[in-house]
């Protein structure tokens, strides 16, 4: 625990770009939330927050600056516990000040756990909100539970890189390429932006069991409609004469089921699905073949290890080791800003979470949400309720409007909540 010898931590493989590529409305902050049935109480949540962090105390920190690189300190300062007095997915890191990478904070009958991506990914995150959740419950329904959850692992196992132990070697130039692009062009998704760089959220709820129904009576898996339906979305929003570029989506994936580890920092890869506008011809069907060979081939063992490696590259490049911050900022920067034009948007999917069966009837739902400079969709499950966390840069949400009939056309009731004033 934070205390007169603070510990450092260097920055996992995954998190060395993320301080450099924070720009405008995509502060690289990701909220995950939980719906209680019942209003939540501050204190009582204090509490839990004060008893979690000692569990996962590596997410007490804040970033600084190194020679080369950034790292994270273990700061002395407490997480406190706020009601939400400030916009969706704001800024956590800022410059010069040692400001906690983390956020918690409630509204009404909502949880609420903001996070800069240099600490965790979603995955990892979310073992930590779960911690959070349960201590809250237990503490305030007198319940006597084992709230430790599944990860037994140790102060440092949660803690380390796991990236580094499992790391092959691989030429650099080709995984610098996977990670920085050189394909074609995708197409982007426009609109007028938030002059205010305001992210606009919608969830959107469906049955776990019905969508599901419906993605067994097209032969594939959640995951893989989900991203059709995104990629359908995007299509039909698209001119004419803009079909000749594919639509492009990444998808995140999680390292943990591919390599057994504890960690709870960041320990993923992505696989870009992409799929020629011009070969929709107005059926769902004509996009899930596509996308189901995509998924088959990108998740073979060779693919996930390769991909699990690309991000160690940056940490094994010897012009990019001795290269200072300060340029590794700009190039990084450069090539970012390249890399996305190859990319239209992602989708998330979080995977189904559990909790201990006593605390289940005071949930709701879980749910997550992405900062982005366009729009992306993070996808979560809890006994059946399916959330789908859809985030936009922009002032109007066709794509979010599409999807979301088309759901509806498929025989899905939709609950719909925004944080915004016009889903026109």
């Amino acid at each position: 625990m934070p205390g007169k010898d603070l510990h450092w931590y260097k920055l996992d493989n995954a998190a060395k770009i993320i301080p450099s590529t924070a720009v405008g409305s995509d502060t690289r902050v990701f909220r995950l939330c939980c719906e209680l049935k019942e209003a939540v109480e501050g204190e009582v949540l204090q509490q839990a927050l004060d008893a979690a962090v000692k569990e996962y105390p590596h997410f007490q920190c804040y970033l600084k600056k190194g020679l080369f690189w950034y790292y994270m300190e273990q700061s002395p300062e407490k997480a406190v516990v706020t009601e939400e007095n400030l916009p969706a997915l704001s800024a956590l890191y800022q410059p010069g000040r040692k400001t906690l990478l983390f956020r918690v904070n409630y509204y009404r009958c909502r949880i609420n756990l903001e996070v800069y991506h240099v600490v965790s990914d979603g995955a990892g995150a979310f073992q930590f909100f779960r911690q959070i959740v349960s201590n809250y419950l237990v503490r305030k329904h007198g319940l006597s539970i084992d709230t430790s959850l599944e990860n037994k692992g140790s102060f440092q196992e949660k803690a380390d890189d796991a990236f580094r132990y499992y790391y092959q070697h691989q030429k650099k130039s080709r995984a610098l390429k996977q990670i920085f692009g050189g394909k074609q062009p995708a197409c982007q998704l426009r609109g007028t932006r938030d002059e205010n760089l305001r992210i606009h959220l919608l969830e959107g709820v469906v049955s776990v069991k019905a969508f599901l129904e419906i993605c067994h009576a097209h032969h594939t898996t959640l995951a893989i409609m989900t991203t059709a339906l995104m990629i359908e979305s995007v299509i039909q929003e698209m001119r004419i004469s803009e079909r000749k570029k594919p639509v492009v989506v990444t998808v995140p994936v999680n390292l943990r089921n591919y390599f057994p580890t504890d960690t709870t920092r960041n320990f993923y890869g992505v696989i870009t699905i992409s799929f020629p506008a011009a070969d929709y011809d107005g059926t769902i069907e004509s996009i899930l073949g596509p996308v189901r060979e995509s998924y088959a081939e990108q998740l073979q063992e060779d693919q996930i290890v390769r991909t699990m490696n690309t991000y160690s590259a940056l940490e094994r490049n010897w012009a990019l080791k001795v290269m200072p911050l300060r340029l590794k900022d700009i190039g990084i920067q450069g090539f970012n800003y390249l890399r996305l034009k190859e990319v239209t948007t992602s989708v998330s999917n979080v995977g189904k979470l559990t909790m201990p069966a006593e605390l289940i009837p005071y949930i709701d739902r879980f749910s997550a949400f992405m900062a982005t400079q366009k729009g992306q969709m993070v996808v979560v499950s809890f006994e059946d309720r399916l959330s789908f966390g859809i985030t936009s840069a922009f002032k109007r949400h066709d794509v979010m409007r599409n999807f979301f009939r088309r759901l509806v056309d498929l025989g899905l009731e939709v609950e719909l909540a925004t944080n915004d004033y016009d889903l026109s």
